[in-house]
């Protein structure tokens, strides 16, 4: 008796088991090579901005007026002799004392009238509101150079020439229209109901502003106040046109005084422009925590 065995085949491999998933990238996260990419752009960027910088502060320690011809011999004969003569023999102080009055005057009165014009215009309803604002934005178009003649004369006229309050007003006149704009765009990102809160508790429409509108304008506030000061301290045609004593002079006009016809002594302007730079990083640093905020908030609605 035979016996057949019967062979049944052996079952099929299954499919090889795939590999590990691959990792998913979350959300916002970049690869490696962006991240390095990235990282490269931006210290290429903070180079460029700082190498001006670097460059003025080194100039300003080379004793001679043609240092800046020739720099690499600076590097044997640096000194601070530059900023010894600015500081003793000119009349830094009183330019300094000039440019701080103006500057933080304009800043005062300028962001105070900007920020009740911007927040009317926001909230309240008035004939020619929406005219008041493109007044406000034309008047941004007329360049300094014939704008000088009629506020010369209006000046004169005011006895305002050679005062700090006059400068102080042309300031003014062209920083406030920037600045109510800028506002008015912040206080419409404040909710409304805000202020109907403040009128329950019995606050008039100026304690609202005041209490309650102000402090969550800070941000606002602040960029509006960096533009103004920087407006008064940098300007250079109103200050040398309307300033005639040299001791009531800014900055930006003090500068001036070592260019002549003839000669410019750049190490000694050089030395001034970076005593200059002192209080506009101090005003900076003052108002940088909140003027990203108060840049990035103020264009979300118009």
């Amino acid at each position: 008796m035979t016996t057949t065995t019967v062979e049944t085949p052996a079952p099929a491999a299954g499919p090889a088991p795939a590999g590990a998933p691959r990792k998913q990238r979350g959300r916002g996260r970049r690869g490696p090579l962006a991240s390095l990419a990235s990282h490269g752009v931006l210290t290429v960027a903070a180079l460029t901005a700082l190498f001006p910088i670097a460059w003025l502060v080194f100039l300003s320690l080379g004793p001679d007026k043609d240092d800046y011809l020739h720099p690499g011999g600076i590097w044997k004969k640096m000194t601070f002799d530059n900023y010894s003569f600015v500081l003793g023999h000119t009349n830094f102080f009183y330019w300094m004392k000039s440019s701080l009055i103006v500057s933080l005057g304009t800043t005062l009165i300028g962001v105070m009238v900007a920020a009740t014009t911007g927040y009317a215009v926001s909230r309240m309803r008035f004939p020619g509101y929406r005219k008041l604002m493109w007044v406000l934005l034309v008047t941004q178009m007329f360049p300094i150079a014939v704008l000088i003649v009629p506020m010369y004369q209006i000046l004169s006229d005011l006895r305002l020439i050679d005062s700090y309050l006059g400068l102080i007003l042309v300031y003014c006149s062209t920083a406030v229209p920037y600045s109510a704009w800028l506002l008015k765009g912040y206080f419409d990102t404040i909710p409304f109901e805000i202020d109907e809160a403040g009128r329950v508790d019995g606050l008039s429409p100026f304690g609202t502003f005041v209490r309650l509108i102000l402090p969550l304008a800070k941000p606002g506030l602040a960029v509006a106040a960096f533009y103004n000061f920087i407006t008064a301290f940098g300007e250079v045609a109103f200050a040398s046109t309307f300033m005639l004593d040299d001791t009531k002079y800014t900055f930006a006009v003090g500068l001036q005084s070592f260019v002549s016809e003839h000669d410019a002594q750049r190490n000694l302007m050089a030395a001034t422009a970076v005593l200059v730079a002192i209080p506009v990083s101090v005003f900076f640093y003052l108002v940088q925590k909140n003027l990203v905020t108060g840049l990035t908030a103020g264009g979300t609605k118009g």
